[in-house]
């Protein structure tokens, strides 16, 4: 099998899915809206508060992240209020739960404070810690030395 590590000159990266990821969940706001989200906060003044960003980055970031289908927006109405708005994660959304769970393992690991983590992410069955891992469609741990880069449909050879 080529890996095609061994010829990285002969493609490129337009339509390189990391790029094209970043490109929708590449901003430090984003990520933490969808920290916030995928821990169950659904209104936009919980978001300002959690996030901590302004009223109007977080409306622009928000409504980036529905045109995404990240989030979609679900209107509510308090008793003697105006109808609002509040944001539940679509399945696009939810679907970025290892990778959050990744970014905190490796935050968690990395760039805690002395004092550790502030949050701990736990399985409801065992109590035992949530860990992101890479495993093959066959269900074998995978290490990053084995892995192997193939061509895809959509990789673009330079000519």
């Amino acid at each position: 099998m080529n890996d095609l590590r061994d010829d990285r000159d002969a493609w490129t990266s337009e339509n390189c899915s990391v790029a094209r990821a970043m490109d929708v969940v590449g901003s430090r706001s984003t990520v933490l809206i969808m920290r916030e989200a995928l821990l169950g906060t659904r209104r936009f003044d919980d978001f300002v508060r959690r996030v901590g960003v302004g009223e109007p980055a977080m409306a622009a970031r928000l409504k980036e992240m529905v045109s995404a289908d990240l989030l979609e927006r679900i209107p509510y109405r308090e008793p003697g209020q105006r109808t609002r708005h509040e944001y539940q994660l679509t399945s696009k959304g939810r679907a970025l739960l290892p990778v959050i769970t990744a970014l905190r393992n490796w935050g968690d690991t990395w760039a805690a404070t002395d004092s550790g983590p502030s949050v701990i992410a736990t399985h409801h069955d065992c109590g035992e810690p949530i860990r992101a891992v890479l495993r093959c469609a066959a269900g074998h741990d995978v290490a990053d030395g084995d892995i192997d880069i193939t061509a895809g449909p959509g990789l673009v050879r330079r000519d």
